[in-house]
């Protein structure tokens, strides 16, 4: 048997990290299996619509290296594969199981639904079933008068119903906790959870990915396999996603998406480890994946049944480790954008400033903080020229800066090594240590605590005139 799963989002916004996740352990369980992977939209619920939504799945999807084998946009033997497309032969279903008993139509309206709600609200609001009593004349009649109606599934009475799932294991329900739920809606279009059984069916998934928030809607999907004589696909229940331990990640909580993540400066790559990582362990202690090595890794028996905390810094650092792997030309590529939101100078040595800012940065988004003073020095402190590691205080500071300025005044050649030879000889004359001279040209430079890069780097990048003038102004602080 050929192993195919799907990946059945919904197009209501951004791609948030549980939709992700499932589209990737979809992909990767299809693809370790050399099976098919299929992209199938569900936009039955027409009022969550969102413009532009179906093609922001498809770049994500791209991006992130999941590419489907059958799709809206690739076809394939099974289409269509949007949903709302598919929505004259839902109904040809829904009669074959009225037919068999395990369907019925309802015309109960709001008011009648409203009369069968519990006056406590703790109690479950369940059908009550009226219709289903309703004699084969009444139906017809109803029909004939043109009187709106839904379609619903005719649970069992009596009796329970199990089911395997390769995370939770077997499971099993009574009947008389079920509701018969609606399957057509009044406008003709499918509940979600009467398409996909049928769509599945019709595609031939063999596999089907979900949140475990479906766990307990999975046997009255079992109910209708078993109704219409239908295989039963293997299920793989997923744990949410958290923020903390009490609160789910939410796309309508505006929490995290994968856009969001991208445009932060996290890179897809990385992301994309990450995510893989939310619920599922490897049985080696590799944390840093390639798609590739996923497939060959990723194992369902791994998938945890307990919640996943989203760890923004567990993120950040394996997103600094993705970073630190880039070579000095991709770095600088990614950089440029960053970079150019705090500076506008084109002479700047840019291979040089990414050097100093690839090892330190985690994140994209942290290196226009890091370097902002390149753009305008920023206003500080005189308590920043102390460092008790370097031995400075604002008052050796100002000697330090006095007998820098002469000297790098004096150069004719604005280069590292120039810059750093003359330094280092002044260090030489003035016999005193390396900070003395080099933390004040920082601070001046800078007006920050931390900088990537020393003071030869810094007078180096801002060029003579630049640098002379920021030390002239550390002199007229400290004095």
């Amino acid at each position: 048997m050929t192993v195919r799963t799907r990946f059945a989002p919904s197009p209501t916004g951004y791609m948030h990290v549980g939709n992700l996740r499932t589209a990737l352990y979809t992909y990767l369980i299809a693809r370790q299996n050399g099976g098919k992977f299929i992209l199938r939209i569900e936009d039955t619920d027409q009022g969550r619509y969102v413009e532009g939504a179906v093609d922001l799945i498809y770049r994500t999807m791209k991006e992130t290296g999941m590419y489907w084998d059958e799709g809206p946009d690739v076809g394939g033997d099974y289409g269509p594969y949007i949903q709302s497309e598919r929505r004259g032969l839902y109904m040809e279903y829904a009669k074959q199981l009225i037919e068999k008993g395990a369907a019925y139509y309802c015309f109960c309206d709001k008011e009648a639904l409203e009369e069968q709600k519990p006056a406590d609200s703790k109690i479950p609001n369940k059908y009550d079933g009226r219709c289903r009593r309703l004699s084969k004349e009444e139906v017809e009649a109803n029909l004939a008068a043109g009187k709106p109606f839904v379609i619903r599934q005719h649970i069992p009475e009596g009796g329970t119903t199990t089911f395997v799932d390769e995370v939770y294991g077997e499971i099993t329900v009574d009947n008389s906790e079920l509701d018969d739920q609606i399957l057509i809606k009044t406008d003709g279009l499918p509940t979600y959870n009467f398409a996909n059984v049928v769509d599945d069916h019709l595609m031939n998934i063999t596999h089907v990915v979900r949140g475990k928030e479906y766990l307990s809607s999975t046997p009255k999907y079992n109910l209708l396999y078993e109704a219409f004589g239908w295989e039963i696909p293997k299920y793989i229940h997923c744990a949410p996603v958290m923020k903390d331990a009490q609160n789910k990640l939410s796309k309508r909580n505006g929490d995290a998406s994968y856009e969001d993540l991208i445009k932060k400066g996290y890179l897809k790559d990385a992301v994309l480890n990450y995510i893989a990582l939310l619920g599922w362990a490897p049985k080696s202690e590799q944390e840093k994946f390639t798609l590739e090595e996923l497939i060959r890794e990723f194992d369902i028996s791994g998938i945890s049944k307990s919640p996943a905390i989203f760890d923004s810094e567990k993120l950040a650092w394996l997103n600094g480790e993705y970073i630190k792997a880039l070579s000095p030309e991709e770095f600088l590529e990614m950089a440029m954008p960053y970079i150019q939101q705090v500076t506008d100078r084109t002479d700047l040595d840019f291979a040089l400033l990414a050097s100093l800012l690839q090892g330190r940065t985690q994140v994209l988004n942290e290196i226009p903080p890091m370097i902002d003073f390149i753009g305008a020095l920023p206003e500080y402190d005189i308590a920043l020229y102390t460092h008790k590691k370097m031995k400075t205080t604002p008052e050796n500071s100002l000697d330090a800066l006095k007998a820098t300025l002469p000297v790098l005044e004096a150069l004719t050649d604005w280069s590292q090594e120039s810059i750093h030879t003359a330094l280092f000889e002044l260090i030489a004359k003035l016999e005193v240590k390396n900070g003395i001279i080099l933390w004040p040209l920082r601070t001046a430079l800078s007006g920050k605590a931390f900088t990537p890069g020393g003071g030869v780097e810094l007078a180096y990048l801002l060029g003579k005139e630049e640098t002379l003038k920021r030390i002239q102004k550390g002199i007229e602080k400290l004095s």
